[in-house]
């Protein structure tokens, strides 16, 4: 063994355990392998720097955007709602159209983005049948990996292993070569989570929300709001006027929060939003709220120069036309994770005030602010209900639990669903009848939706999940590491001198859990940069063809089914489903076991050894 094999697996080691810390964030991890592998002189720097150029990032790239126009015409919410209305009162008929749904819409755009859509739904059609959450979010989490066994582009490793086949000169896989197996896994995940659903125990949702969606009233009770608004006018005289509110921080110094201010224009009177860049003026009706019900309103009312007003409803629900309010969690891996309410600065990224606070599914009342947050927390925000919808625009930020049932909940671009599903299906077509590359069909696909109005570049951009695609450029240049140093040739020859003459389904079995295995530590793309190259050399020192062991890679990559923490898929149900770490492990470990016997079976029978 060399010393710069030595260095290679020194560094993976590195990043290994940097990815299962998960500090720093994995994209920081990626850019200092970067780094690493030149200066060392490992590698080039154009060699190093390759992955920047390469086919397979740019269609990833791509194809989050096309899922994101999909997402703004409101397709992914109607089908939604199509489930609900079509379910029923049966929750047997609920699981089955749910897994079905997601994994259809996940084998053309991210998993993780359907299943977080998905989960205020989920949420809503649970409540209305007063069954336990747990029972369908762990059906949502496992439709979700499914979907990236069902498509070409339906998951990033699979066009991983897909790039590799091709840089091993060999043809790539076909768009539905993936859905064979797909399908007959979706069918035994259906059954299996028919069967299984009973040891997922957890509290049905009956409290006060029978519909499908709660409302402003609903929201104020389960946050203990009431008793904390007021409205107050801002005398001509009061040294409020002419400054900002970010100027005031009347939030600190006063322990009062403006939600919004009624304003005379013309005629009319209408809620001007209440961010920290707004001048007050004088006549200005302050929409306010009192974190502490006993602060000394008098004396604010004195020093302040404004006088009490009355409010027609609990909380201003009256200005339901003007301000809203919805239920947002963080996901994993958001940077606001640990910050406190007012190191989220809401006021000032989004135009939102943070309103209430619920852990373990009660209301934090006294020190609100100060509170540090914690995976699954729920916060609820207030404000215009323009910035509100645009919450879901920051899916890396915020998963929007549920809105209240009085927003019109409509896509920004609802009208250019058409486009959007004769643009996705331009896309499809091209890839599957190979008259242009892949990535060539993303991009077409992706201008076709910008052409058809159903998403602008600023969207588009936003859209794009820079972190999973500076991850996967950083890991490429590991695989072209371990093959110049020998890494690749020397964990070939183990695996099979290890298997010694054992069978190649056998051999495509211990591929598969390894596969599997590793999965568990770092990301299931990372894993198949890692493995793929593994696999296809030990297909050739073996005289086989590649095609079956490189699908046993990638169909073991989405096999992440066996922990909260595999795939970010698993980690959003985490707190929406109330799971225990244990949950997943009990259910998840038999299925990988069951998808792992379906591989070995189904692979070398479709794709001949």
């Amino acid at each position: 063994m060399n010393v710069q094999l030595l260095w290679v697996l020194a560094l993976l080691t590195a990043a290994v355990v940097l990815f299962i810390r998960n500090r720093p964030r994995m994209d920081v991890v990626a850019l200092l392998v970067i780094l690493a592998l030149p200066l060392s002189g490992v590698l080039t720097i154009e060699q190093a720097l390759a992955g920047f150029s390469d086919p397979n990032v740019v269609l990833i790239a791509a194809l989050f955007v096309i899922g994101e126009g999909l997402v703004r015409t409101g397709i992914a919410y109607r089908i939604g709602e199509w489930l609900s209305d079509t379910a029923g009162h049966s929750e047997v008929r609920l699981l089955l159209l749910l897994m079905v749904s997601v994994a259809g819409l996940g084998s053309v755009m991210s998993s993780t983005g359907v299943v977080a859509i998905f989960i205020p739904i989920v949420l809503s059609i649970a409540a209305r049948l007063h069954i336990a959450p747990s029972r369908l979010m762990m059906p949502l989490s496992f439709a979700g990996l499914i979907s990236g066994m069902l498509s070409l582009v339906a998951t990033p490793p699979n066009v991983v292993v897909h790039g590799e086949l091709l840089r091993h000169g060999v043809e790539g896989f076909g768009f539905f070569s993936f859905t064979p197996f797909g399908l007959v896994v979706l069918v035994l995940g259906v059954a299996y989570m028919l069967l299984t659903r009973r040891w997922l125990k957890g509290e049905a949702c009956t409290e006060g929300r029978g519909q499908a969606r709660p409302t402003l009233h609903d929201l104020v009770q389960d946050y203990r709001l009431s008793g904390r608004e007021r409205r107050l006018r801002v005398r001509a005289h009061s040294p409020l006027v002419g400054h900002s509110l970010g100027e005031l921080a009347l939030r600190t110094a006063h322990g009062a929060n403006v939600v919004g201010i009624e304003r005379q224009h013309k005629l009319t009177t209408r809620v001007v939003a209440a961010d920290s860049a707004t001048v007050l003026q004088a006549g200005d009706v302050l929409l306010l709220d009192l974190f502490d019900k006993g602060n000394d309103l008098r004396g604010l009312c004195q020093s302040m120069k404004l006088d009490p007003l009355r409010f027609k409803a609990a909380y201003f629900i009256d200005q339901s036309q003007d301000l809203g309010m919805a239920e947002v969690s963080l996901p994993p891996g958001s940077g606001l994770l640990g910050k406190t309410v007012l190191g989220l600065a809401l006021r000032t990224r989004l135009g939102l005030n943070v309103m209430g606070l619920r852990r373990e599914q009660q209301a934090i009342e006294e020190g609100l602010l100060e509170t540090p947050l914690r995976m699954g927390d729920t916060l609820l925000v207030v404000g215009p209900w323009k910035a509100i919808r645009q919450l879901q625009t920051h899916p890396h930020d915020f998963i929007v639990l549920s809105l209240p049932a009085e927003i019109d909940q409509v896509a920004p671009a609802r009208r250019r669903a058409p486009q959007a599903l004769a643009s996705l299906a331009v896309m499809v077509a091209l890839m599957v009848s190979g008259l242009v590359p892949n990535v060539v069909a993303a991009l077409i696909g992706c201008l076709l939706m910008g052409a058809g109005r159903c998403i602008d570049m600023n969207s588009a951009y936003r859209a794009i999940h820079w972190q999973s695609l500076v991850l996967i450029v950083g890991m490429l240049p590991f695989a072209l590491a371990l093959q110049q140093t020998g890494g690749i040739a020397l964990a070939v020859d183990g695996l099979v001198g290890l298997l010694g003459g054992a069978g190649p389904r056998t051999m495509l079995a211990c591929l598969f859990a390894l596969t599997a295995v590793i999965g568990l530590f770092i990301s299931n793309t990372a894993t198949a940069v890692l493995m793929a190259p593994v696999a296809i050399s030990m297909a050739s020192e073996l005289g086989l063809s590649p095609y079956p062991f490189a699908m046993t890679v990638a169909l073991a990559a989405s096999a992440a089914f066996m922990t909260p923490v595999s795939s970010p898929v698993n980690t959003l149900v985490l707190g929406p489903g109330q799971y225990r770490f244990a949950d997943f492990v009990k259910v998840g470990v038999p299925f990988t076991v069951l998808v792992m016997l379906v591989t070995v079976v189904m692979v070398p029978w479709l794709f001949p050894l």
